[in-house]
């Protein structure tokens, strides 16, 4: 298929996670279509990822919590871009009805084995079925091969503007170029850690390392971060609800080695190349872990694990079982695996 001066819709609402992952199948889309014309549909959240994108050309945005003012306005500009191709990575109802509703001839989902909410219904297309033993990257750049576009490289071309790097530098103007990222929530109460063993690790890793320590996350993870430094460990600088998108991307960029639960900040990590120490219970690393770094994740251990339920009713015993000490070890062998590679390359 020649995409060649197309216009191209991608349709993804979904978490920072599931639009992080789905950006190197954009840079993909662009690399072998230069004159495609790439538009993305999306939500306020993840916005700032396809904001200023290299392989982005239009964003069409869709205020959920505004939703009767900007409902109209969205579902226009849907149809007048007069799309020959819709991709719809969602595979829920809404992203069915947005595929549909953009008129577009050819409209490409996933099949209705691994789609939800009679998504398929939606569209004329279907990559084959995949089920959930593959990643949910793999599964997005299974569109790509549709398409007769070789799935590689994997590319995320996530860049800060000169502005925001100045940002994020003085941000980071008293801690040290030695530091390691806690990134201390999650949306699901189920796959987050504890504050007492974050601050066990964090005091470990600036022992035994000597690494000063950074708490990322969002307003909704302030008490846990709170919890965090009422231990009254040193060297810690508490960034959690007060950075843009974009800001903890930047910081992350700059940390040695990332810690933390199955959460967007964690593919973000990832996706700018710093390695990441990935913690799991409720949900699995099979489906969804960091890419590149799957060897670093570490799996909670118990009966119902991974459950995928959002709360749990026994006291999140798959994230008790993670030690501390094998976390400490972890980020070990990230560091002696930096230190060898800079000696290599010297």
């Amino acid at each position: 298929m020649n995409l060649d001066s197309h216009k191209i819709l991608i349709v993804l609402h979904g978490s920072i996670g599931d639009v992080t992952r789905a950006l190197p199948l954009a840079n993909l889309i662009r690399r072998r279509y230069p004159n495609a014309r790439l538009s993305w549909s999306i939500e306020p959240a993840a916005f700032p990822l396809v904001e200023n994108h290299p392989a982005v050309d239009d964003v069409i945005l869709l205020d959920r919590s505004r939703w009767w003012q900007s409902l109209g306005p969205f579902l226009k500009r849907i149809r007048s871009g007069r799309f020959d191709l819709v991709l719809d990575l969602q595979r829920l109802l809404k992203s069915g009805l947005i595929s549909w509703w953009s008129g577009a001839p050819c409209r490409l989902g996933f099949h209705r084995y691994d789609a939800k909410e009679f998504n398929w219904l939606f569209n004329n297309h279907h990559i084959p079925p995949a089920g959930d033993g593959i990643s949910k990257l793999s599964h997005y750049l299974k569109f790509a091969q549709w398409l007769g576009i070789d799935p590689y490289p994997v590319e995320w071309r996530l860049h800060l503007l000169p502005g925001e790097e100045a940002q994020v530098e003085g941000m980071l103007r008293g801690v040290g170029s030695h530091f390691a990222v806690f990134f201390v929530g999650s949306r699901w109460e189920s796959k987050k850690w504890f504050p007492a063993e974050t601050t066990k690790c964090a005091a470990a890793l600036q022992k035994r390392y000597g690494l000063e320590i950074v708490l990322l996350g969002g307003k909704e993870d302030a008490n846990f971060a709170e919890e965090v430094e009422g231990f009254g460990l040193q060297r810690i600088t508490n960034w959690v609800g007060k950075t843009s998108l974009r800001q903890a991307i930047g910081i992350l960029a700059r940390a040695q080695v990332s810690i933390g639960p199955d959460t967007g900040l964690m593919h973000l990590s990832a996706a700018v190349g710093t390695p990441v120490v990935s913690l799991w219970g409720a949900t699995s690393p099979t489906r969804t872990g960091p890419y590149g770094y799957q060897d670093l994740a570490i799996q909670g251990e118990a009966p119902c694990s991974p459950c995928y339920l959002r709360r749990c009713q026994i006291g999140r015993i798959c994230m008790q079982s993670i030690d501390v000490e094998k976390v400490v070890a972890m980020v070990g062998k990230v560091l002696s695996q930096k230190s060898e590679a800079r000696g290599a390359r010297n």
